[in-house]
């Protein structure tokens, strides 16, 4: 299954990482803070969105960084996928 997104809208895909504490102990995500990066997997087509016209300046493969609090998450044949506004997204990772 894929998942089309519409207007603004982005999906993307959480990056896994490990996150050790300063004594070495490996967190499970489960106590992880939310990421704020993520691979773009989607991207809507853009167009006059509030009288607006918006331009989409992501790509699928891009790696961003966005907003803590944006986005809902949603599983899709067993995978966890965010969709945000492209205007939650902050900045691409180079």
């Amino acid at each position: 299954m894929t998942i089309r997104p519409l207007f603004d809208k982005v999906v993307v895909k959480q990056t896994n990482t490990e996150e050790k504490t300063k004594s070495g102990f490996i967190l499970p995500t489960s106590a992880q803070e939310k990421q704020q990066t993520a691979t773009v997997v989607a991207v809507g087509p853009g167009g006059i969105i509030d009288g607006k016209e918006i331009t989409m300046q992501v790509k699928p493969g891009d790696v961003v960084l966005y907003a803590k609090y944006s986005g809902s998450d949603f599983k899709v044949d067993g995978q966890e996928f965010t969709i945000i506004r492209q205007s939650d997204i902050l900045a691409i990772v180079e």
